[in-house]
């Protein structure tokens, strides 16, 4: 084909999955006015073809999509000035469905089906009769189709998969201790420094830490020790000093999410079903390339199977109504439906949790809760399939 003609759906894979698969030469686009007019949408789309290496030329069109007869008059010119179109219905509302089965004609048309991972024809198309899908996308396609852009997160993702081991002795110290590992956090925070270089720390046994006095754990500072995780590690009746092997390692225990965060990434690797993972995925709302030029969040973890992506948030304490509302619009903007959000905590339950459950439920939202953090039972969790 020369032309596709895209119907505009929320869910932005439905845009752009025919483009990927089928490369024509121009991509057609019947979408809302304020699509149209979007310029960071529009320049994000051409950058998701680009970082694909999918060259194509890309046409928006501004109808109401909920005027079948005006969408069916766009449809009739696009058709009139076009050659050997195919229309894509695998998205778009039903006037969009009604309009193109009006005016299609002898035109092919197919659909994907998210449930089969494939797509079929609808008529005329041979091209897509029964044709599996097996696009693998990474987690900066999955922003740029939606009009974001993935930024720089808080660690190099490359080096992290060096550290696996150390990843592994770190969540065993931390399920030892995860109930004094806030505070004992706090502690570390006192008596040390983030600035580059300085990886020694010291500090008396007990200090002021959130306007709390905090003592030093000692059973989990030896435990750090025997990990690996600190050096030259010395405890007196009143003082503690040791160093840090790295300013990696030096984050992670200056963070009080980071540990979590390491395992499930950690997971999601072993699992061995994911395309991509990457920790720490800063996504900037508008397509800016920087955090200071728009609306931006970051998503704790994110992986991506297939042309799924997978949001993931974690939390060492209990969940509130409030993280679980911004998974959902994330996962929502980004993904839309077919795509999974979870959330992880590690904390002890402190109060019922049937309304947060219920509460997540009510959001698609999977919850996994410590029980399942070990590394065998997480991976089991984070591959399956929704």
């Amino acid at each position: 084909m020369k032309t596709l003609i895209e119907l505009y759906d929320e869910r932005p894979i439905e845009n752009v999955l025919g483009t990927e698969v089928f490369h024509p030469e121009e991509t057609v686009l019947l979408c809302p006015p304020d699509v149209a007019s979007n310029s960071a949408l529009k320049k994000a789309m051409e950058d998701y073809f680009r970082h694909r290496e999918c060259p194509v030329k890309l046409t928006f069109v501004p109808v109401s999509m909920l005027d079948a007869v005006k969408i069916g008059k766009q449809l009739s010119r696009i058709l009139e000035t076009r050659e050997d179109c195919a229309i894509d219905i695998s998205g778009g509302t039903d006037a969009a469905l009604f309009a193109a089965g009006t005016v299609s004609g002898e035109t092919p048309v197919y659909t994907y089906s998210r449930k089969k991972n494939a797509f079929f024809e609808i008529m005329n198309a041979p091209f897509a009769r029964g044709l599996p899908c097996t696009v693998r996308l990474d987690a900066e396609s999955c922003f740029l189709m939606a009009g974001g852009t993935l930024l720089q997160g808080r660690g190099d993702n490359r080096a992290l998969k060096a550290m696996l081991p150390e990843i592994d002795r770190l969540f065993s110290v931390y399920a030892r201790y995860r109930r004094v590992w806030n505070r004992q956090i706090s502690y570390i925070q006192r008596i040390s420094s983030s600035e580059p270089g300085v990886l020694g720390a010291g500090g008396a046994l007990t200090v002021k830490a959130d306007n709390r006095a905090v003592t030093a754990d000692g059973g989990l500072f030896r435990a750090l020790a025997e990990a690996g995780l600190i050096r030259d590690f010395d405890m007196t009746d009143d003082a503690l000093s040791f160093s840090f092997p790295s300013e990696t390692v030096r984050f992670w225990l200056r963070d009080v999410g980071s540990v979590l965060e390491l395992q499930v990434y950690r997971a999601c690797l072993a699992a061995d079903c994911f395309d991509d993972v990457v920790l720490s995925a800063v996504v900037n709302w508008e397509g800016g390339r920087d955090q200071r030029s728009g609306v931006t969040n970051e998503i704790d973890v994110m992986a991506v199977r297939g042309i799924q992506p997978v949001f993931i948030s974690c939390k060492t304490c209990e969940i509130r109504t409030e993280a679980l509302n911004e998974l959902a619009i994330l996962r929502d903007r980004f993904g839309g439906k077919g795509s999974r959000a979870i959330i992880v905590t590690s904390a002890a339950a402190t109060r019922s949790r049937t309304p947060m459950r219920r509460r997540a439920a009510e959001l698609e939202i999977e919850v996994i809760e410590w029980g399942d953090l070990q590394l065998d039972r997480l991976v089991q969790r984070l591959g399956m399939r929704k």
